[in-house]
This record gives C-alpha cells, sequence and structure tokens, in this order.
C-alpha cells in the first residue's frame, strides 16, 4: 500500500524539494503541501495522508501548535516527522511528546531522508500486519512492534565497507521482487559478490527491513530467502 505524505514548509523551494525526495522512495507519494500552519491542518482533513512531513517555523503559527492541535482534535491523525532547522531542546521536546517518528534537522539529504521513510514503512507495516485480527499479542510481538518503531525513530549507520549506493540497489532488488530471493540471485541482480550481497541483505535484516527464511532442498545445506519486509 502507498503511503501518503503531506509536505508543510513555508518555502515553496523548500517544500517542493522535500516533495521530491518523497516521490523518489518507492512506496510514498506527496499528497500535497502546504505552506502554513492553518493549511496544513485543513489539507490534513481534506487529504487524510498518512504521514506529514512538517516544519516548526511557519508564518501563521508553529508547526508545534499544529501538531498539538491535530492530537487534540477527533479528525485525521497522521503520523509526524518533524523537519526543521529549530534546535532547541524545548522544541524537540514538545516535538516528541506530542508522538512525532523523528526530529530531523535540515539540511538533509535524501539517503537520510529515505531511510527514515523506508524505516517507517516498516513500522507501519509491522502495525498493519497485527491490526484487525482480533488477536491478543504475546511479549515477543510486542517487541517486534516496539522495535520496528524504535527503527522508524533513529538511524542506524551503516557498518564499514557498506556504501548507501549499493545498500539501495541491494533494497530495490527486493522491493521490486515478485517473490523471494537469495543472496546469489540478489547479487546477480546487483552486479556484486555474493558476499558483499549477503553482508547487505543482513544489514536490512537487523533494520527490520528484510526478512529471511531457510529453504530446505533435496540435499545440503538450506539455502536462505530474503523478501521485503513490507509485504507482510
Amino acid at each position: 500500500m502507498t503511503i501518503s505524505v503531506l509536505v508543510v514548509d513555508d518555502d515553496f523551494a523548500v517544500a517542493a524539494v522535500h516533495s521530491g525526495y518523497v516521490a523518489a522512495v518507492p512506496g510514498f507519494s506527496v499528497a500535497g503541501q502546504a505552506h502554513c500552519g492553518t493549511d496544513a491542518l485543513r489539507a490534513v482533513e481534506e487529504l487524510e495522508p498518512d504521514l506529514m512531513l512538517l516544519d516548526i517555523y511557519l508564518p501563521d503559527f508553529s508547526g508545534l501548535e499544529v501538531l498539538r492541535r491535530l492530537r487534540s482534535a477527533d479528525g485525521p491523525q497522521p503520523d509526524v516527522i518533524v523537519i526543521s532547522a529549530a534546535r532547541e531542546l524545548e522544541a524537540v521536546r514538545a516535538a516528541m511528546s506530542g508522538g512525532v517518528v523523528h526530529y530531523l534537522l535540515k539540511p538533509f539529504s535524501l539517503p537520510v531522508l529515505r531511510e527514515r521513510l523506508v524505516a517507517f514503512q516498516a513500522h507501519r507495516a509491522e502495525v498493519t500486519r497485527r491490526s484487525g485480527t482480533g488477536s491478543s499479542l504475546d511479549q515477543s510481538e510486542v517487541d517486534r512492534i516496539l522495535q520496528a518503531r524504535h527503527r522508524a525513530r533513529g538511524t542506524t549507520p551503516l557498518p564499514k565497507g557498506l556504501s548507501d549506493r549499493s545498500l539501495d540497489v541491494v533494497a530495490e532488488a527486493l522491493r521490486i521482487a515478485p517473490g523471494e530471493l537469495s543472496s546469489s540471485e540478489v547479487a546477480q541482480q546487483c552486479g556484486m559478490s555474493r558476499v558483499s550481497a549477503r553482508r547487505y541483505l543482513a544489514h536490512l535484516e537487523a533494520l527490520g527491513l528484510a526478512v529471511v527464511r531457510p529453504r530446505y532442498g533435496s540435499a545440503g545445506r538450506p539455502v536462505d530467502q530474503y523478501r521485503w519486509a513490507a509485504r507482510d
């Protein structure tokens, strides 16, 4: 399911750049843009986005006030990633108490935002997978959801020897694959060695973005098969 995003920034050019970043991440679409707090609240009511990229400095009232009004209203409740140059501790605390997914300082690059969005995508998929089942959760399932949310809130540095560009290539191979892939199949598709592919796949699994299961053949050791976690 595509995640719709409302981009809120007082600077039209910055909003356009951030919208381009969002549109470049598979599984996300830009529902609209708003450039002040009043328009942001109106857009939430009209568009019902899944996620809002919210600036703090807005011309009529602050993004923190937008967040406060959203959380006190009975209308749509999108998840929120704050994107702002505001570095004051009180602003960060107020945003976190409002339940934001992450607080991202400007300026930032596409890979940085992409990592937050993909982690949010995995967390949303995990929650969606469990919702509507009517079943209670055991401790391991609660832990899994909380760990997915923790990954969505933060960033994990790449292990030494891995690159953002190659990680994106491997992640994209899993996202578009019609089924599961082995590390050898990923290596062939991405033009890298099997050892390198396995390292990238292991990192995606550690982030909760890939799921692995062994496939048992007629003889020999089982082969690990990987799939994109957001499909669950």
